[in-house]
């Protein structure tokens, strides 16, 4: 058996599991430790300073473990055997069983020898039922620091600093053998190398973290790992050193590979893990999706699913139903009152703020009582469903978010379930033949604890808190990726990506702008240099670009290099040509939707990017009229767009297909490109004989993997990255630079073509081959290879000489009658084609006369429908000046009335002015006469009471006062005159007095009528003045005014109030 790993360099911040080297390990045959003694074991040594060495090692290795393998797997089912027999026969002795054993020996200056492969384990302690010791990778001086709880297993910064902490507190550190598991049901077991006695042992399902120390530190030569065998809440990091710094990244390596081959059966080890016991705190939900669509019948049907890849098919701007069920699989039954919110997005991972909520159609338990279905209606064509609604192209994948919100009886805050699916939207007409009607469903636990100080809210009836919610493929993501993040594992999912079956889009890649100073320096010395005399190209200039021209002067340096930096008369060219019209417009409209669409400033349709690609097009396909316009040239102008304005961008798209002769590829039937096939094939034979031989025992041709390379220089597929940095190349040192390229790529894709056969070469060079150059350090690395690569051009002149001596020898080989036949179907095929654009043409004029007929039959009709509206138009017309002339008579009228009414009024005003002055005349006479009697009545009744008290007999009846004085003793006859005098007195002053209120009453009752008189006067005045400035009013004047019969408008006083108003 030959174990054979390899994976891609990458810098470490620190390292974590997968940042390792790139290496090969080889299991081979190992004696057990009783005869270590007699005879030479083989060992692999892994040199660590150097790549070359280490390739050479590995080489060596694998050409010697494939002549032994097959006695190795002899002896491998020799040793199953013999472990089978012992376990039969329940002896309490050790299984033998393999393991990788890895030798760390210090005093070989950092060279790690990796043992044979051993039949007989670390001896452990002897058991009846211990089970069989599992294939395992075996690491020798090791010493064992100590464990410590941590609070967050996967927190780097807190592993680096319980690290530290066990590195500077050890005082006995122990030397371990540690065994990492090379099989998926496998255990991490920690081994004392003094008494073979296992110290730990974890499942490597339950390995949560893996790191290691930071360079430059006291724990540059340790590693550790988290774990959560001890419980669900506490997590040990266990804390080891090497004595060799440099095997701490193969220990990280072994630890990678487990915890790929555990993934598999990860979600296994998670039910295990998980689920619970009725007396547990974690509860279990199955969550299920459906999607439903409108069949437009009045029903909605299940939309259907992929069968492999179980992704929903959607299609556009139908109406759809979302039903989730929710069902609870385990621990005491927990009561859902409803659910308040159904939320949707596209996306995975969005925020809340980004979910939209749905409409409710219904919600309640299912017919059998055990599940709660909810179901919301869902509307694609809302705006902020655009995304789920538009078709979706065959190399992306749309993720959709779809969450509900539960109120359960005995949780205090609502639990929210989140499903995150892939979904690929289809036309509306789209009909699916082969789909999977299995539901889509997550299994959710989720873990409560019961609230401290809350009621119960009845017998028995606890109220708890949720802890956490986790999705069942969350964790497995967590077990398979045990870094936060994912950072660490990114080198695996990259690896996973390469190895599928997708193709990377055209236009992927970010192009770092960062550049180092001293660079930058030495390119503005250079571009000044250079500015000063644009004739000549600098000194120094090749070996700047050989490195990559910056990103940020990428846009100048080209179009210096080009030589088009002040071409403005094909700039003034470029402006007159976007003018005219091109036959080849409907070929560069359906390309440029193809070109860079993974690309943010091209994938819009009708955007800035693909309007300006649209116009260069167009442009060369008028000015170039022998080539025109062929596919591929829109990725080139692509990239040019992307560094400067489509002006110059179409000037440097020219000099590079006329001066560097790229047009010349696309002429006499692509002979020039033959011909580059044929210097490739002879360059792979001298430089690579072993591949060359390989690619015609396939029969695979350079013009079945190279068309693209020559024809759009790399941008068709390659990373955008490398794809500049080569026409970097291109225009500083001309078309030759596709040949370095292509052989550096062929170079370091070697082994694997090797092993390729047709179909599996093809797709390594469509698929595999483009996404090795992701990264801008390995495209830098390539592009640094291609420039070591030699290919002079001399050789190229005489491969390009045996070429065309080749082909003059087969034409002259060839038979007359068949070069005859050749050039007359070669004459017919141009016969077809012409006629072929005859019938196109005579088609194109027949139905543009149909078209033309259509035109004038709408405008025919059109012209009868406004005849119609004019001859209502003119009805109206009549009918509006007979309306017009009514209601002129109606305003006279209405000016007669309203005439006489001022008069009316006038007249009304007038009498009740009249009435008020005589009202105010009668009680100003009123008052007179009332002052006069008042003072007349107090001079009498002076001159009575002078008269009184000049009376000696009557000063002793009244007092001086007025009161009468009464005698004690009075006859009766003067009793009887004073009475009479006295009533006399008081009748007439009581007269007096009435009269003097009488007269009161009626000078009140006369201001009275006075106020009301004005308040009618200033009402009757409001509603003149209203009915002046009423709309009918101005409508009446506008009339008159239209019709010129109104008169002069005459100044009219304020109308006094109606009489008898009041």
């Amino acid at each position: 058996m030959e174990v054979k790993t390899s994976f891609s360099k990458a810098s470490r911040i620190p390292e974590t599991v997968s940042t390792l080297i790139n290496e090969e390990f080889v299991l081979v045959h190992q004696q057990s430790e009783d005869t270590s003694g007699k005879d030479e074991k083989p060992q692999l040594k892994v040199f660590s300073n150097g790549d070359y060495q280490l390739e050479k090692a590995m080489e060596e290795i694998l050409r010697d473990s494939e002549k032994d393998q097959n006695n190795f797997t002899a002896l491998r089912e020799g040793s199953s055997d013999a472990s089978s027999q012992a376990a039969g026969d329940g002896s309490a002795g050790q299984t033998n069983q393999p393991s990788l054993h890895l030798v760390l020996d210090p005093s070989a200056r950092g060279i790690a020898k990796v043992s044979s492969f051993s039949e007989i384990s670390a001896p452990r302690p002897s058991s009846p039922s211990e089970p069989l010791e599992e294939d395992s990778v075996l690491f020798n001086k090791l010493t064992y620091l100590g464990c410590t709880k941590v609070s967050a297993p996967r927190n780097e910064p807190e592993a680096l600093h319980a690290m530290a902490n066990m590195k500077s507190s050890s005082q006995a550190p122990l030397p371990v053998t540690l065994y990492v598991p090379n099989i998926p049901e496998g255990s991490v077991r920690i081994i004392d190398q003094s008494s073979n006695v296992e110290i730990a042992s974890f499942p490597i399902y339950k390995v949560l973290f893996c790191v290691r120390g930071q360079n430059g530190t006291s724990e540059s030569d340790c590693f550790a790992f988290t774990e959560s065998s001890c419980g669900t809440e506490e997590f040990q990091i266990h804390v080891f050193s090497c004595e060799i710094k440099e095997a701490v990244s193969r220990i990280l390596y072994s630890f990678s590979t487990a915890f790929k081959r555990s993934s598999k059966q990860a979600s296994d080890h998670v039910k295990d893990f998980v689920l619970p016991t009725p007396d547990s705190d974690v509860y279990t939900f199955s969550v299920s999706l459906e999607v439903k669509e409108d069949d437009g019948k009045g029903n909605f049907s299940p939309v259907p699913k992929d069968r492999e890849k179980l992704y929903f098919k959607l299609k556009q701007g139908i109406e759809k139903k979302v039903v989730i069920t929710v069902q609870q699989l385990s621990n005491k039954e927990l009561a859902i009152e409803r659910c308040f919110g159904m939320l949707l997005s596209p996306g995975r991972n969005v925020k809340n703020s980004d979910m939209h909520l749905l409409d409710m159609e219904s919600m309640g338990k299912s017919s059998d009582g055990k599940a709660y279905v909810i179901t919301g209606m869902w509307n694609p064509n809302a705006p902020m469903f655009l995304v789920l609604n538009e078709e979706t192209p065959k190399d992306k994948r749309v993720f959709m978010t779809v969450a509900v919100d539960m109120v359960v009886t005995e949780v205090v805050e609502p639990v929210r379930f989140l499903l995150e699916t892939v979904v690929r939207v289809y036309p509306a007409n789209e009909r699916f033949w082969y789909f999977s009607r299995k539901t889509f469903t997550e299994t959710f636990y989720m873990k409560l604890k019961q609230s401290e100080g809350k009621c119960h809210t009845g017998a028995g009836d606890a109220i708890y808190e949720v802890v956490s919610l986790q999705r069942e493929s969350a964790r497995e993501e967590e077990l398979v990726s045990p870094t936060s993040g994912g950072g660490p594992m990114s080198s695996q999912e990259d690896e996973a990506e390469e190895e599928s079956d997708n193709e990377l889009s055209s236009g992927t890649g970010d192009v770092s702008k960062d550049c180092p100073e001293k660079i930058l320096y030495s390119w503005g010395e250079l571009l000044g240099r250079w500015h000063n005399n644009l004739v000549v190209r600098p000194n120094g200039l090749s070996t700047l670009v050989k490195s990559g021209v910056p990103e940020a002067l990428r846009a100048e340096v080209w179009q210096l290099l080009a030589g088009c930096h002040d071409n403005q008369a094909m700039l003034d060219k470029y402006r007159i040509l976007i003018t005219m019209d091109s036959a080849q417009e409907s070929v560069i409209t359906r390309d440029i939707h193809r070109t860079f669409p993974a690309h943010d400033y091209f994938k819009d349709t009708e955007g800035d990017g693909q309007e300006s690609l649209y116009k260069i097009c167009k442009a060369y396909s008028v000015y170039d009229e022998d080539i025109g316009y062929c596919q591929g040239q829109s990725f080139l102008a692509a990239v040019l767009l992307l560094h400067m304005p489509e002006e110059q961008a179409f000037c440097v798209f020219v000099k590079i297909m006329y001066d560097y002769g790229l047009r010349d590829l696309y002429r006499n039937n692509f002979e020039d490109l033959h011909c580059k096939f044929f210097q490739l094939e002879k360059l792979m034979q001298e430089q690579l004989p072993d591949l060359y031989s390989h690619f015609s025992d396939l029969n695979l041709e350079a013009h079945m993997y190279a068309s693209q390379w020559f024809l759009t220089l790399f941008t068709a597929k390659f990373p955008l990255c490398m794809v500049f940095h080569i026409i970097d190349l291109l225009l500083c040192e001309g078309m030759n630079i596709i040949f370095h390229v292509a052989l550096a790529l062929l170079k370091t894709s070697k082994e694997d073509l090797l092993q390729a056969d047709f179909e599996g070469a093809l797709k390594f060079f469509r698929v595999q081959l483009p996404k090795r150059y992701r990264a801008e350090e390995n495209a830098r690395r390539l592009m640094e290879q291609a420039c070591n690569i030699k290919v002079p051009t001399k050789k190229l002149k005489k491969y390009e000489r045996e070429y065309q001596t080749m082909r003059e020898s087969q034409l002259q080989q060839e038979d007359p009658m068949d070069r005859y036949k050749r050039e007359n179907r070669r004459l017919q095929e141009a016969s077809m084609r012409l006629e072929q654009e005859n019938d196109d043409l005579a088609h194109e004029l027949v139905t543009s006369k149909i078209a033309l007929r259509n035109d004038l039959d709408q405008a025919e009709d059109k012209a009868d429908v406004l005849n119609k509206e004019l001859l209502l138009t003119k009805q109206k017309l009549v009918e509006t000046e007979e309306e017009k002339r009514k209601q002129e008579e109606e305003t006279a009228q209405l000016k007669e009335v309203f005439r006489k009414q001022l008069e009316k009024a006038e007249s009304e005003i007038k009498k009740t002015t009249a009435i008020i002055a005589e009202y105010k005349q009668i009680c100003s006479q009123l008052s007179t006469r009332l002052e006069k009697q008042q003072a007349a009545s107090k001079d009498e009744l002076e001159v009575v009471k002078g008269k009184v008290m000049a009376c000696k007999h009557c000063s002793e009846i009244f007092s001086k006062e007025g009161a009468l004085k009464l005698p004690a003793v009075s006859t009766e006859n003067k009793g009887i005159e004073a009475d009479d005098e006295k009533d006399a007195l008081k009748k007439q002053l009581r007269e007096m007095e009435l009269e003097l209120a009488q007269t009161k009453l009626q000078l009140v009752e006369a201001k009275c009528k006075i106020q009301e008189l004005e308040h009618q006067r200033g009402a009757l005045m409001n509603e003149i003045q209203a009915a002046k400035n009423s709309w009918f009013s101005k409508t009446l004047n506008s009339i008159k005014t239209a019709t010129g019969t109104q008169p002069p408008q005459q100044p009219q006083p304020p109308l006094p109030p109606k009489e008898g108003s009041t």
